[in-house]
């Protein structure tokens, strides 16, 4: 495995509130690693990237990502949260990266948050 797979195993799946994630490259779309089942193809990819350049028709249409529909409650420069239901799609940027994140019914939607938050952050922090 490498690095960015295990960052995401254990700063994010083994919390066991992200169900599953994704890291981006921002220049380019491809995905560094990813969790496991999980797939992020690579038009969805550049949805995601884009997003950060388009935040308002963002704010106003959300995403459709695995035959749901997110409806954005927040997108700023460097975070969009979304929900449909009481399922959750979380993008962080940094200068590199974008890092995809989702949540389940059974997971708390701020736990989630944390933990992708404090990852870009320590991505930001080694200038990645």
């Amino acid at each position: 495995m490498n690095q960015f797979q295990n960052l995401i195993n254990d700063c994010l799946i083994d919390t066991k509130h992200v169900e599953s994630a994704v890291i981006l490259v921002a220049k380019t779309a491809a995905v560094t690693a990813a969790s496991a089942r999980f797939q992020v193809l690579p038009p969805q990819a550049q949805i995601f990237i884009d997003s950060f350049k388009h935040l308002t028709s963002t704010r106003e249409q959300g995403f459709y990502f695995q035959d749901k529909a997110y409806t954005c409650v927040r997108a700023d420069r460097n975070s969009i949260y979304c929900r449909c239901g009481t399922h959750g799609l979380i993008l962080v940027k940094t200068a590199h990266y974008v890092i995809v994140a989702t949540y389940n019914d059974s997971m708390y939607p701020s736990v989630c948050v944390e933990a992708v938050e404090k990852l870009a952050v320590y991505l930001k922090d080694k200038g990645k």
